[in-house]
């Protein structure tokens, strides 16, 4: 009979880094799980915002709205890698706090094939379809449609290596090594910070530069993750005969995986009718400010992610170790650092918007006014976005996806869509940008209500196991 005791599976001398999640003190546990990445997603976030400063700068300030409409089709190939990747790397905390790592290279041999095939079909699909998809489903104006058109065409090239390379840097991070899945993050992001010029300004190469840069960077990163596996620091491995995949497996993962894959694909949908408003009531100049905020947007949100993928390996792993203590602890702790984030950046933006959309485009005009304007009303409920993103997350990392689907969605689906659809009728281009913070407002509200019945469970839960100890 196999032994899943992880202290006498493990050989003489050796420590597992994962086995202090359930021991050392939480707050320096998700000091040290998310500082790394939040460096990790901060650096990260240059792929989705170096591209348009330097397309805005030096290109065309349209490039920036031919960006800004091909999001939502580059998003569907990390929908999919949300879908396998947190799905795998939660059941893969979880199966640890349990001791049970026979099933450990399971889960990650499942993940690696599933993060190729799965999104390799949609990107297929979307090089089929691309311009019926730009011209009709989204909209998009003569004047951005060369730009879109290049820009998504060469990004989806690479679009496997985009999907696969964050899907397996999860497991580093719940393997216990944050500080190498934040190297992963860096060096792609390194990579394209120094092509971006080189293709664009000195080859010419305009926005197709920008492109290249990119999917070279993700493919770089890709080989790096490939290469941890097989490497020394890790006693995990990626085994060809853990990759034939089994439903029953493939199910799970997906399963928990499927509220951060839901709200990615709802993303992607709420941008697609976002763009076809902006168009409507603002036009190309308004998709382009849209697009810039955004950005600037993604430097708070990253940190969020950060903070979010520090906290779900401590989570997932005490829960299933039944420490549910910890996994309270580990929970309000996280939503407290986010919003103080969150609250500074939001005092910051509304004081100097400005400042920050002069780095993509440094002149006097529309685009800087509308600019101004979208980012004080999209960040007027700023604070409150962690609490909504780390409530969903919670649940997803504690193997319960029905909840974590229902917060994922209620922000997307259930309050943006129709408040898209609803404000710009009587209030045109300031409803567009409306719509956002009310949605965050909504699903906020929402998040409180259905987290306090779950932190009600879980102390109940932490005092049902007390109970017989109390009475001994």
């Amino acid at each position: 009979m196999k032994n899943n005791d992880p202290e006498q599976n493990r050989g003489p001398g050796q420590r597992d880094p994962a086995d202090r999640i359930g021991t050392a003190r939480i707050s320096k546990l998700l000091f040290e799980f998310s500082v790394p990445a939040i460096v990790g997603m901060l650096v990260n976030a240059v792929y989705n915002i170096v591209d348009r400063i330097y397309v805005g700068q030096g290109v065309d300030p349209l490039g920036i709205a031919g960006i800004t409409v091909a999001m939502p089709l580059m998003m569907l190939p990390m929908a999919f890698s949300m879908l396998i990747g947190i799905g795998a790397n939660s059941l893969f905390s979880i199966r640890l706090g349990e001791g049970r790592r026979d099933e450990v290279e399971k889960i990650m041999g499942h993940a690696f094939a599933l993060l190729f095939l799965i999104p390799l079909v949609s990107i297929l699909s979307l090089l089929f379809f691309m311009d019926y998809i730009l011209i009709e489903i989204l909209g998009v104006s003569e004047a951005v449609f060369p730009f879109a058109k290049t820009y998504l065409r060469i990004i989806l090239y690479g679009g496997v290596f985009s999907a696969m390379g964050p899907g397996i840097n999860h497991f580093i991070r719940s393997d216990g090594h944050p500080r190498t899945s934040m190297f992963t993050q860096i060096l792609g992001a390194v990579i394209n910070i120094i092509l971006d010029p080189i293709f664009i300004f000195v080859f010419d190469w305009g926005i197709a530069g920008a492109a290249w840069a990119t999917i070279i960077s993700q493919f770089v990163s890709f080989c790096w993750v490939i290469f941890y596996f097989n490497s020394r620091w890790t006693r995990l491995r990626f085994h060809i005969r853990e990759m034939r995949l089994r439903a029953r497996l493939c199910l799970k993962i997906m399963a928990i995986g499927f509220a951060p894959f839901t709200m990615q694909l709802a993303i992607s949908l709420v941008n697609i009718l976002l763009n076809r408003s902006l168009f409507r009531y603002g036009g190309d100049v308004a998709v382009s400010a849209m697009g810039i905020v955004y950005s600037i947007l993604v430097i708070i949100f990253m940190p969020l992610q950060g903070i979010n993928q520090g906290a779900q390996p401590l989570i997932g792993y005490n829960y299933g170790a039944k420490k549910y203590r910890r996994v309270r602890e580990t929970y309000k702790l996280a939503v407290l650092a986010g919003t103080v984030f969150a609250a500074a950046g939001f005092i910051l933006l509304q004081l100097f918007p400005g400042l920050f959309i002069r780095i993509f485009r440094n002149e006097e005009g529309e685009l800087l006014d509308m600019g101004k304007m979208a980012l004080r009303i999209c960040t007027i409920f700023l604070p409150v976005l962690a609490f909504q993103i780390f409530s969903s997350n919670f649940f997803q990392s504690i193997g319960k996806p029905v909840q974590g689907t229902l917060l994922s969605l209620s922000r997307q689906i259930l309050f943006y869509i129709p408040l898209l659809l609803l404000l710009p009728r009587f209030f045109g281009i300031t409803g567009v940008y409306a719509a956002m913070p009310s949605a965050d407002f909504c699903s906020t509200i929402l998040s409180f209500l259905v987290m306090r019945g779950e932190l009600r469970e879980l102390r109940s839960m932490e005092e049902g196991l007390r109970g017989p100890v109390d009475r001994v």
